[in-house]
């Protein structure tokens, strides 16, 4: 885990532009490798990602805002786990006209460009990003279109900026004093990143007081 309160120099120094994502999935675990590397020939493995989104968060001066914001939903030709659905609220038929993940990368990758990415518990949504783009042949199982580098994790910021507390994105929001109200119902994709990058730019700033603070 990066030191990233303490580092000299924050990997978003120099930078003008980041992007915030957050991915929603079936639910279904994540086949190693080694399982894929075992599957008989011309299995085609499951889809895993259902939901995708993502926002810009642009320097402005001294602080950043948010801007753009891009979003899709996937049909994963697979089916969804009971318990994710419970989470996100997306069926099965809420995906059926959906694009496939192959209509939508190229799309992705445009939106993000090649600046960083702001993710809560960023390994999920590398290695679903990596899954999919090795799914769909853009890159050859095992080999990552997205490194652990690209990413800024907002769970391991939380844990330098409060020690001992939870790592949920709940949790952090709440400390942030960020109204989380329209994730009490369902989780989604752009609005996870939403909240994500919110806390991204309290953390950054070094703005984690009670909301009664006024900062001149």
């Amino acid at each position: 885990m990066k030191d990233w309160i303490s580092m000299s120099m924050q990997p978003w120094e120099g930078r003008d532009r980041l992007v915030a994502i957050d991915i929603e999935t079936t639910g279904r675990r994540l086949p190693s490798l080694q399982d894929i590397r075992k599957a008989p020939k011309g299995l085609r493995q499951p889809g895993i990602i259902i939901e995708v989104g993502c926002l810009e968060i642009i320097r402005e001066g001294g602080t950043w805002r948010k801007a753009r914001s891009w979003e899709s939903r996937v049909n994963p030709d697979a089916p969804l786990h009971p318990d994710a659905i419970k989470v996100h609220g997306i069926r099965p038929a809420d995906l059926k006209a959906a694009p496939r993940f192959p209509e939508v990368a190229d799309e992705l990758l445009a939106f993000l460009g090649e600046d960083l990415l702001v993710a809560h518990a960023y390994e999920n949504e590398m290695d679903f990003l990596n899954y999919e783009f090795a799914r769909c042949g853009r890159a050859a199982w095992g080999v990552d279109t997205f490194s652990a580098d690209r990413f800024i994790c907002t769970k391991e910021m939380s844990h330098e900026v409060f020690p001992g507390a939870s790592g949920s994105l709940d949790a952090l929001c709440d400390r942030l004093w960020l109204d989380r109200s329209d994730r009490f119902a369902h989780h989604g994709a752009l609005l996870d990143a939403d909240l994500t990058a919110d806390a991204f730019v309290k953390m950054a700033l070094g703005d984690t007081g009670p909301r009664d603070v006024v900062y001149e």
